[in-house]
């Protein structure tokens, strides 16, 4: 069973029907006790970073992630569910994050260029990653953001987008993995990636 961690925070119901399309089973979880049973989990959200910690600490699963990913179970973090990933974020103040990835979230100031971030772009695969393979050379993904995950170790970002700079797509910490762009929302390429993660082997 796939967990779709379910706090609020986005639309799960387009993870839950990617999930379907693929063949596979996803459940939404809402506390520590069902997150426990899955598999594997992914992290999905829209909105803002500390809006996203309150509501994963109201329900117990930030406290219970760090274990549950410590005891092997893939973990895909997706849009904000990436940046929640990270050690904090400065998004309207400053507020401390999952800390499975290390590095921080802040504003994605890339001028003249418009925020959010809104739209299809590719990405450029910096290093080899099971969550990446099978993709054609170019691949391309549906992006909505305003602030960046800036990892602080470069071997953990995967993937890079050009939006006026290089700014950060995909990151992957053994069985920590997130995505900042939405996967089920990126037709074929975005198919792709999470059948590779449902098929990872840790």
């Amino acid at each position: 069973m796939i967990g779709v961690l379910d706090y609020g925070m986005g639309n799960v119901r387009s993870v839950l029907n990617a999930l379907a399309f693929l063949g596979a089973t996803g459940k939404l979880v809402a506390d520590a006790a069902s997150a426990g049973e899955a598999e594997r989990l992914i992290l999905p959200g829209v909105g803002a970073f500390g809006a996203g910690m309150r509501r994963l600490d109201e329900r117990g699963l930030a406290e219970a992630l760090p274990g549950l990913v410590a005891d092997g179970r893939p973990l895909l973090g997706v849009c904000l569910g990436m940046q929640l990933l990270a050690d904090g974020s400065s998004e309207h103040g400053e507020h401390a994050g999952l800390g499975l990835i290390p590095g921080r979230v802040d504003r994605l100031e890339v001028a003249p260029l418009r925020i959010p971030h809104v739209g299809w772009n590719q990405i450029a695969i910096r290093r080899r990653s099971k969550l990446l393979e099978g993709l054609p050379e170019d691949p391309t993904f549906y992006f909505v953001h305003s602030y960046e995950f800036c990892p602080a170790e470069q071997q953990t970002i995967t993937a890079t987008t050009d939006y006026g700079r290089d700014v950060t797509a995909v990151v992957e910490d053994g069985a920590v993995l997130g995505a900042q762009f939405h996967p089920e929302k990126s037709q074929a390429d975005g198919l792709q990636l999470l059948r590779n993660f449902l098929e990872l082997e840790v």
